[in-house]
C-alpha cells in the first residue's frame, strides 16, 4: 500500500513485483526509451499497473515512500550522484532498498544488507557466470 519509485528500472522487473505485491502506486524510471518501451510491454505482459517516468529523477522528491533502485554503482562520479540524492530521501523517512552485484563504486558505509542470491548470469556481459548480488537498506543517518 506505498508510493514506490523503481530508478534506473531497466526493463522493469522490480516495478512489475512491486505492482503485484499490493503497491499503491509504482513509477518505473528510466533514462533511455528503450528501456521505458520495454518496461511498458513487460508490465502489460505481466499484468502489472506501472506509471513510466523517462529524465533524470535525481534531486526529486515526489513523496516516494520506497525508493527501489538496482545496480547504480558501477560509475565514480554517477554513484556519489545519486546516493546524495538517495540520502536525502532516506533522511526523510523513505525506504530505500538498493540491489548491488558487488560494483566498484558502492558505498562500504551506511548500508544494512538484507539478502543475498546468486544469480545467474553470462560471461558477455559480466566477469563470471553467477554473481553475488545483494540487497541493502540504505541508513538514513
Amino acid at each position: 500500500d506505498k508510493k514506490v519509485l523503481d530508478f534506473a528500472a531497466g526493463a522493469g522487473l522490480v516495478a512489475i513485483a512491486a505492482s503485484k505485491s499490493g503497491a499503491n502506486s509504482v513509477e518505473a524510471n528510466e533514462i533511455d526509451d528503450f528501456a521505458l518501451a520495454a518496461i511498458a510491454l513487460n508490465a502489460k505482459e505481466n499484468g502489472a499497473e506501472v506509471s513510466l517516468r523517462g529524465g533524470d529523477l535525481i534531486g526529486e522528491d515526489d513523496g516516494w515512500d520506497v525508493v527501489l533502485a538496482g545496480d547504480i554503482a558501477y560509475e565514480r562520479d554517477m554513484t556519489a550522484r545519486v546516493f546524495a540524492w538517495l540520502h536525502q530521501l532516506a533522511k526523510r523517512g523513505v525506504t530505500v532498498l538498493i540491489g548491488d552485484p558487488g560494483r566498484a563504486f558502492l558505498p562500504k558505509q551506511g548500508l544494512e544488507e538484507l539478502a543475498e542470491y546468486r544469480v545467474p548470469t553470462t560471461r558477455e556481459i559480466e566477469d563470471a557466470e553467477i554473481k553475488r548480488t545483494k540487497v541493502f537498506r540504505l541508513l538514513p543517518g
